[in-house]
């Protein structure tokens, strides 16, 4: 693939996930939205790597959002960094047996609301950055 080719699939996964986080939330079930809310971040820096790195497009197989922006030569914010920075510990908390009954605790209704808020206003900002 392409690098355009390669930012599209990215794109379009990425708006999947997206729409099965939003799911997730409607039902309740707020560690998957989160958890799927970090993939959709996640796909989005991916398309972005693509878009930047026409010459060698496949991005690391890493999840970490921080070090995924940063070879996207993204310049971030405080607000931004720690936004990603607690995306980082849904993919982390959500995946581990060991996480898992703290971050079911901590993920209330009201917290789950706010992450995806913040994940939203990512989101938006990175598609910005994809056109």
């Amino acid at each position: 693939m392409n690098n355009i080719d390669l930012m599209n699939y990215w794109i379009e996964s990425s708006d999947r996930d997206y729409e099965s986080m939003k799911k997730n939330f409607e039902t309740k079930q707020y560690t998957w939205a989160l958890f799927i809310g970090h993939l959709t971040i996640e796909k989005l820096l991916k398309a972005l790597y693509a878009k930047v790195n026409s010459d060698s497009p496949y991005p690391p197989k890493i999840h970490n959002l921080v070090i995924l922006a940063e070879r996207c030569k993204i310049e971030l914010d405080d607000k931004k960094t720690t936004i990603l920075m607690t995306c980082n510990s849904f993919n982390i908390s959500a995946r581990y047996e060991d996480y898992k009954n703290e971050f079911y605790i901590r993920c209330t209704e009201e917290y789950t609301s706010e992450q995806i808020k913040n994940i939203e206003e990512v989101r938006t900002w990175l598609k910005e950055m994809l056109i």
